[in-house]
């Protein structure tokens, strides 16, 4: 059965989005440490206690891995791939590589 291992890379925080447009203080994403790593099997459904509009965010790209797409004209390894949430403020940055077939 295919897996899937999605590690936190990065989590940025655009203090001049924040200053701009936030009403209060701004801090970068507190679900997700940077190194933190999920293991999905194949399925539809996210990780426990990962973010639902993060995984909203990265399914697709998951989808793709754990079905055996091969995205080695962008990425080193064909097997990975990354993506981020779409929180503009305060987005994460994601790995995900498949990891069995």
């Amino acid at each position: 059965m295919p897996a899937c291992k999605i590690t936190v890379l990065k989590r940025v925080l655009n203090q001049d989005l924040a200053d701009q447009y936030c009403k209060s203080e701004v801090t970068p994403c507190s679900t997700f440490s940077e190194g933190q790593e999920f293991i999905v099997e194949y399925g539809d459904l996210p990780p426990d206690e990962f973010c639902d509009w993060a995984w909203n965010d990265i399914y697709p790209a998951y989808l793709a891995l754990v079905k055996g797409s091969d995205f080695s004209p962008w990425m080193k390894e064909g097997n990975s791939m990354i993506r981020c949430c779409s929180d503009g403020v305060r987005p994460v940055v994601f790995m995900l590589e498949r990891i069995s077939d």
